[in-house]
Parts: C-alpha cells; structure tokens; sequence
C-alpha cells in the first residue's frame, strides 16, 4: 500500500502528520510574499518539513488509512509498518525516497536525513484559487519643465451679478444629498449582503473539493446556499478540532476563561467537535480578531463562513 496519498491528505488539515516509526511531516505558515529582484507576488502557504524524530503513534494516519480503505485499524498498522521498512531498506543503499506531493528524502555524506519539500501543491486551504504571478516593472519618464517666456499680467476683474434662483437650486441639491445618504446606505447594504453569499460559495467549493479528495466521494451531495438574515453571525473563528469531545472541553474553557465568547460546535461530518474563539457578523470584524488572534494566541486559527 502506498501511504503518501494519505500523508498529502491529512496535510491539508493538519499540522504535525506522523508516520509511526520513521517520523513525523509538520507544516507552517508562510504570509504572502514580494520578491523585488522579479517583481513576484506569492500567496500564502503551508511550508512542509520533516522530523526524524518524532516517530511515535499517534493514531491519525493509521485511523485515516482504516477510513478510506475500509479495513481494520490493526490492519493499516501494519501496512504502515511494511512501507517504513521499505523506506528504511532504500535509505540504508543512500537511494532516495520520493513521497509524491510530499518531497523528497534523502541520506546525506553524514549519514543524516536531508528532506526537499515539493513545490506543487499549496496545503494552506486559505489560499484556496490563489497564484503567483509577474509583474511587469514600471517604467517612470523623467518630466522635463519647458521654459515659459515672461507675458504681460492681466488682471480680470469679475462682475457682480445677482442669481435669485441659486437659492432653490442649493434647496435641491440638499434634498439630493440626502437622497443619497439614505441610497447608499441601502446599496452598501446589498453589497453586504451579495459579499457574504459569495464568500459562503466559495467556502461551500472548499469543503467540497477537500471532502472529495478524502474520502473518494466523486460526486459528493452539494452544499445548501444560505441567505443573509438580520441576527446572524456567520463568521466564526476556528480555534482547532478535536475527536475527543473531552479535549474540546478544556480548551473551550481555557478560552472562556481568557475572556472570548467560545463555544463548541456540534460534531462535524469529519467526526470532529470545532471549538471557536468568537462568531461575528460582519467579514470585517471578524477578519481584524483573527489578526489580534494570530498574533496574540495562535496562529493556525482559520476563518469558518456558515450560517450556524
């Protein structure tokens, strides 16, 4: 059985993905970056790296392993363990590992593991749609002031008119001012409300596609399309998942007690209880919490856009 296929899913959700015996596959994210020698912009990504040493069972590639083929815990065990020694055998002959989607490793002059992250998958889901590009450099052209030659000054001086019918048209141009006030704000509004059913579209694509490339459902039931009602608060802010409901518990009071209007969700369809940080009404307020968050308590909370 060939494990990579599963290691490569379980990065898209996951931080530390351990293969029992062998080591463990841990990820991190990098913001979005500029490169001023090429004039590349690049999104934000999970960068991959590799630990030798972490290589006890955790039970997460195992119990994913049992999942997807439908075969007993014990079972994908001690698959995994007949792929770890065929890795071991070829590292021991200095041949390289190649774990598809993963990267490569390696044996060094040393005698030491030397792991190369593959480049062609982007395991942020975050950045879900986003690519890098080049931009092309702007050229600026110097403006060279032309010499005026000195004129003759004239003076004009303006005549004194009356315009009665100024005053209504001042009178008018209120009532339009208002008009306006009160269109905007129904407009911004409806930009409000068609922002949020986007943003939900795309977060409905998401989970489709991760819920596909798991567990093999080519035709996966589609998600429903929510409306925006008043009252709502669909932005929440995922502090983690847990399988043990136990272990959302604690964190949920760790961060009730920290002053955030946490609370867990019910199970999902990943068999997991979300524990969040707070729920918002607007993308913008929400958006500038999990600034505050990342910086002040983790920074693997992600955004969640549901109506719950």
């Amino acid at each position: 059985m060939k494990i990579e296929h599963y290691i490569s899913q379980l990065l898209y959700r996951y931080q530390c993905v351990t293969v029992p015996g062998f080591g463990a596959f841990l990820t991190e994210i990098q913001s979005a970056q500029l490169k001023n020698e090429n004039n590349g912009f690049y999104p934000p990504k999970k960068l991959v790296s590799f630990n030798a040493y972490l290589k006890n069972n955790d039970g997460l590639l195992a119990n994913h392993i049992a999942q997807a083929e439908k075969i007993t815990y014990e079972t994908a065990v001690q698959s995994i363990q007949k792929e770890v020694s065929l890795w071991k055998n070829a590292l021991q002959n200095y041949q390289p590992i190649l774990i598809a989607n993963v990267g490569i490793i390696s044996v060094n002059a040393e005698s030491n593991l030397v792991f190369e992250a593959s480049n062609q998958i982007n395991y942020y889901t975050a950045a879900f749609g986003l690519t890098s590009f080049i931009a092309p450099a702007i050229k600026r052209n110097e403006m060279v002031e032309a010499a005026v030659a000195p004129t003759e000054t004239i003076v004009l001086v303006p005549e004194k008119r009356h315009y009665p019918y100024l005053k209504y048209a001042a009178v008018f141009a209120i009532g339009l001012g208002t008009l306006g006030f009160f269109g905007n704000n129904y407009y911004q509004n409806q930009i409000d409300a068609q922002t949020l059913i986007v943003q939900q579209s795309v977060q409905t694509a998401v989970q489709n596609k991760i819920q596909e490339a798991t567990f093999f459902i080519k035709s996966p039931m589609p998600n429903v399309t929510l409306t925006v009602k008043g009252g709502k608060l669909p932005y929440h802010i995922v502090a983690g998942a847990f399988r043990e409901e136990s272990n959302a518990q604690r964190v949920f009071e760790k961060l009730s007690a920290n002053g955030f209007k946490s609370r867990i969700l019910p199970i999902n369809k990943y068999g997991l209880f979300p524990v969040l940080y707070g729920s918002f009404g607007s993308y913008k307020e929400a958006q500038n919490a999990m600034r505050t968050i990342h910086k002040t308590q983790s920074p693997d909370a992600w955004l969640l856009i549901d109506e719950l």
